[in-house]
């Protein structure tokens, strides 16, 4: 036994037990995908109840304010996603309390998208 442990302390190639592995790109991912799911549904809601959003929301007529919805949602998410992996693209994060966060946004925006919605 002592002479593998000699082995891998002597290996200048053996990964030391404090190397920490970056993981904010994906956190990023996840985070921003939580986010843009939040922003589909909130956009859905001010389109529904307000007649100026949803006009500035029209991009395509036959399909209404959706095609703006979507496309500000897709924005925002893209947005998001490039700013949060510029600065987290080097560092490791609490990865699961991102995991949390985007989880509850998807959950919120589920919840707003059924007639729940309806009582704001």
């Amino acid at each position: 036994m002592s002479l593998q442990t000699a082995r891998v302390e002597e290996d200048s190639t053996a990964i030391p037990k404090s190397t920490v592995i970056p993981n904010g790109s994906g956190a990023a991912a996840i985070l921003s995908a939580g986010i843009g799911s939040f922003a589909v549904a909130l956009f859905t809601i001010v389109a529904d109840k307000s007649a100026y959003a949803k006009n500035l929301f029209v991009l395509y007529k036959p399909t209404g304010p959706l095609s703006g919805v979507t496309a500000a949602a897709i924005l925002l998410w893209l947005a998001v996603w490039a700013t949060l992996e510029w600065r987290w693209r080097k560092r490791a994060v609490a990865l699961s309390r991102i995991n949390i966060i985007a989880f509850v946004l998807l959950g919120l925006s589920l919840l707003l998208t059924f007639p729940v919605a309806d009582l704001f």
